[in-house]
Order: structure tokens, then sequence, then C-alpha cells
């Protein structure tokens, strides 16, 4: 019998080595090229959003300190051909897919 106990060494898992290569999120991030908040680097590692605890995936943009997300408004355009935006207020949480 062995009366010392080992503590088991924790291994690194795959998902803490892929957020250590990649870079923090943004505060305000938006999937419009025409706007000043878009990083395109951003969007090839693939990023999610919880807004209010559920995962949205028609997230246009957000913005974590103003508690925001931009959604479309259903099929509504303008005369431009881009779809209308409605702003919803509530808790929002960036992460990396």
């Amino acid at each position: 019998m062995n009366d010392t106990t080992s503590t088991p060494t924790p291994t690194p898992t795959p998902t803490t080595a892929a957020n250590a290569e990649r870079p923090a999120l943004p505060d305000r991030l938006s999937t419009d090229a025409r706007s000043p908040h878009h990083v395109a680097a951003l969007f090839e590692l693939g990023v999610g959003i919880h807004f209010n605890g559920k995962e949205r995936f028609d997230v246009e943009e957000y913005c974590i300190s103003e508690g925001w997300i931009k959604v479309p408004a259903g099929k509504a355009v303008d005369r431009r051909g881009h779809p209308l935006m409605i702003k919803l207020k509530g808790k929002v949480e960036a992460f990396y897919r």
C-alpha cells in the first residue's frame, strides 16, 4: 500500500493553446466591410456572439461595453439594397468558435 498521494499534472487542452494564438476580441466589431469597426482577419478565426445567454447567428455588429447588437430587420432593405438593422440591447458576450 502506498501512503503518498500523487496529484495529476494538468495537461494543456487544445482550446487553451489555440486561444493563446488568437488576438483579443475588440469591444466593437462589424461584419460590414464599409464600417470602420470591420476587422476581416478576425472573421477567418470564427467569431460567435452570445446575447442574453443565447447564441445568435444573425448579428451584423456588436458592442460589448454599451450592451447592444445590430441584426437585420426581416427582409426589409434600404434603397441601396443593404438590409435595415435594428438595435437590440442586453448582455453581449463575444467568443471564438
